[in-house]
């Protein structure tokens, strides 16, 4: 068993080879690497099998032994000081390695098939290894600086994936907003991490929670100071887990092929966050303060993201407004002390999340238009409806993947959500009203989801659709492009306008008709909406696997105090590092008894939006229907009741109005501030500096001409100065 851990230190770089020869491959053989270029999927995935495989080794051993190992050996010494590196295969880094790891594959198996008309296909697959060898690194190191580094590798790939469309202005902007706001979480992170090794004098978990707890026990720390060091740490994960108030940049990395939201925004990078406030969960569990402004901030992640998810058009910020909610019911679990439960949630939404993230990408493929050689897809779920009967198999995934989100039994984050509900009654009665509230909300958003991709009647531009005819349709575009010069040539004439919408087609609610049939020469033909290929139906298939069966592992049976379940057995050595805070024996009447709440609420919440959006083409509210069912007549009600619907609507809509807030006072004050610096500079600075150039030049111009070469002069003007200052040094007036 020990040999088998001694080779633990390889997992992070297995999938380090793949961008590495595809670098050296188009350096050396430009040519043959590109015609080639579909092989480098299959090594991806191989490799990536070979960390899956190794990892799952070594947890059904940690399961065996309760175990944990670690690895160290010495980088830098100076005289007192070592800086060591090395790896630690404990509970969470073997959770946390497979989760990368089984998603990682399925969602390099997707992409094989999504970005094979993608010109820079090699350039995805090596950033994509890339990001697999950060992450693993991350998870896998012993001490705050390794996960500093491989924590800020796994921004640069963040930031390089994101923005892997960079000609488009939205990617662009994407990226850099996601740089700079994890930024902000970064600095505090590196100032937190230098705090504490002032305090403890060590990088190391093991050393670092043995010296901080007894300083602790002993009083021999500054509280405040040690508060304030804990909170800059956690800075660190509220920004990689899009917490409130660092959230903002997760809707808009949407930008980034889907994929991509798939791995690093479901399963992985804002995993990260969770990981790191678990891995120091020691640390924190013994301030108070930190422990309650971690729960804070993770309840009003569950609500702000539920609320900003009820009205969003682009089915994927949909999607990435969930992430925020169920990553901040991780947060509050881990602020309650509900270690068991945070890292439950994690594993079961990471699989529903990403069945859903590849789900829609699904979708979005299958309401593709090829205009010309130039894809257009629509992401907006205005567009869309009935395609059940054109998706089916893309329909039984999402389903799956939106019931588990749901929380309804006995899918995978049923189990999960439900411990998190329970254990907050313990806690809060005001965060478990305002989390069971929130699984309500949840419910009702990912079934407005569904039901506005899925069911009703075809989208606006599929109102025509005729069977099997293959003919191809004109597709709204979100990127800002028109229709090309060649399609007006090559249009039939049916006389039919086409209304070219720019990216402003995220605030269009009206019907458009935009069903134009055209052919091209030599092109193929397609017809639309369609299934998605075999190699993007795997891993949805795989995935609602694991959506279904996954929450088994979890089921907190207990008999004569002993955990039965996988989970608990698997987590045993992190959390005898912990004090006991909940019980998680099995009471069958308690169990039944809360679950029979959870899924009411969740049952209402699906009955609210079925009951709404059924056959609704629009992804506005029927304010109409509403009010008949509610019976408010017109009149002064009527009015007030339409303005707070309305108001609820354009908060949800816009973001709460928090990005707004951030441009006007963070970026338009930062560039106020930069131009009256830039003026100040200019105009004071630089003008006190010619200012005095100017005078001297002046009097030097002045002066010269006193100058007329002759002694007696010279000595006439010296004799008249010295009596000028004896008089005055004489007989001072």
């Amino acid at each position: 068993m020990q040999h088998t851990y001694q080779y633990g230190w390889i997992i992070p770089f297995i999938p380090l080879f793949i961008p590495i020869l595809i670098g050296v491959g188009l350096l050396l053989f430009p040519k043959a690497t590109e015609n080639l270029r579909r092989m480098w999927s299959f090594h991806s995935v191989l490799l990536l099998s070979i960390v899956m495989l190794l990892s799952i080794n070594l947890s059904i051993q940690q399961i065996n032994s309760n175990s944990i190992y670690q690895y160290v050996w010495s980088w830098i010494i100076i005289n007192d000081f070592s800086l060591e590196f090395g790896y630690l295969i404990d509970p969470l880094t073997s959770i946390m390695s497979i989760l990368i790891t089984t998603v990682g594959i399925m969602v390099l198996i997707y992409s094989d098939n999504y970005m094979a008309h993608d010109q820079a296909y090699l350039r995805f697959f090596a950033y994509m290894s890339f990001f697999s060898t950060s992450m693993l690194g991350l998870v896998t190191s012993s001490n705050l600086i390794q996960i500093y580094i491989f924590w800020e590798l796994v921004g640069v790939c963040s930031y390089l994936l994101i923005g892997f469309w960079f000609t488009r202005p939205l990617a662009a902007n994407a990226c850099q907003k996601a740089f700079v706001t994890n930024r902000i979480g970064d600095f505090g992170l590196l100032l937190g991490i230098l705090g504490f090794f002032w305090i403890t004098g060590s990088f190391e978990f093991r050393d670092l929670f043995e010296i901080f707890n007894n300083l602790i026990l002993n009083n021999e720390v500054n509280c405040l100071f040690v508060t304030l060091c804990a909170v800059l740490l956690f800075a660190g994960a509220i920004a990689k887990s899009a917490q409130f108030p660092l959230h903002v940049w997760l809707p808009d990395a949407m930008e980034g092929p889907t994929p991509i939201s798939a791995l690093i925004h479901a399963a992985t990078m804002v995993a990260a966050g969770i990981f790191l406030v678990a891995r120091l969960l020691p640390l924190f569990i013994v301030i108070p303060y930190i422990m309650n402004l971690i729960s804070l901030v993770g309840i009003i992640t569950v609500l702000l993201g539920a609320t900003l998810a009820l009205a969003q058009k682009d089915i994927k910020r949909g999607l990435a407004y969930s992430t925020m909610s169920q990553l901040g019911y991780m947060m509050l679990a881990l602020g309650m002390g509900s270690y068991r439960s945070a890292l439950f949630h994690l594993i079961t939404h990471a699989y529903s999340k990403a069945l859903l993230f590849l789900g829609s990408g699904s979708i979005i493929h299958s309401m593709e238009t090829v205009v010309g050689y130039s894809p257009q897809k629509s992401q907006n779920m205005a567009l869309m409806g009935g395609l059940t009967k054109h998706v089916p198999i893309t329909k039984s995934t999402f389903l799956v993947g939106t019931l588990s989100i749901c929380g309804i039994p006995p899918l995978a984050c049923f189990w999960s959500k439900d411990e998190i509900l329970t254990d907050s009654w313990l806690y809060s009665t005001t965060f478990a009203i305002i989390a069971w509230f929130t699984a309500g909300l949840t419910a009702f958003y990912m079934f407005r989801i569904y039901l506005l991709t899925f069911e009703g009647h075809l989208g606006v531009q599929f109102q025509n659709y005729i069977g099997k005819q293959k003919i191809p349709f004109y597709s709204l575009s979100l990127w800002g492009k028109g229709v090309s010069k060649r399609i007006n040539k090559n249009v039939n004439l049916l006389k039919k306008k086409i209304y070219p919408i720019d990216e402003s087609a995220r605030n269009v609610t009206q019907h458009f008709i935009t069903i134009v049939p055209f052919r091209f020469e030599n092109e193929k033909l397609y017809s639309y909406p369609y299934e998605s290929d075999n190699t993007m139906l795997f891993p949805l298939l795989v995935l609602g696997l694991f959506t279904l069966f996954v929450g088994s592992i979890g089921i907190p049976l207990n008999k004569e105090g002993v955990d039965l379940d996988i989970l608990s057995k698997w987590l045993t050595p992190s959390i005898n590092l912990l004090p006991q805070k909940w019980n998680n024996s099995m009471d069958w009447y308690e169990f039944l008894k809360d679950s029979f709440f959870s899924v009411s609420i969740a049952s209402l919440g699906i009955f609210i939006a079925a009951f709404l959006y059924k056959s609704s083409y629009s992804s506005l509210l029927n304010l109409d229907l509403i009010n008949s069912v509610l019976k408010i007549k017109r009149g002064p009600k009527r009015i007030l009741w339409d303005k707070i619907i309305n108001a609820i609507y354009n908060w949800s809509y816009n973001r709460a109005y928090i990005d707004s807030f951030y441009t006007m006072s963070l970026t338009r004050g930062i560039r106020k501030s930069a131009e009256f610096v830039h003026f100040f500079d200019r105009r004071v600075i630089d003008g006190i500096t010619n200012g005095f150039g100017v005078i001297t030049f002046v009097v030097g111009e002045a002066i010269k001409y006193l100058g007329g070469g002759r002694i007696s002069s010279y000595l006439f003007f010296y004799l008249s100065y010295v009596s000028i200052f004896l008089i005055f040094l004489l007989f001072p007036f």
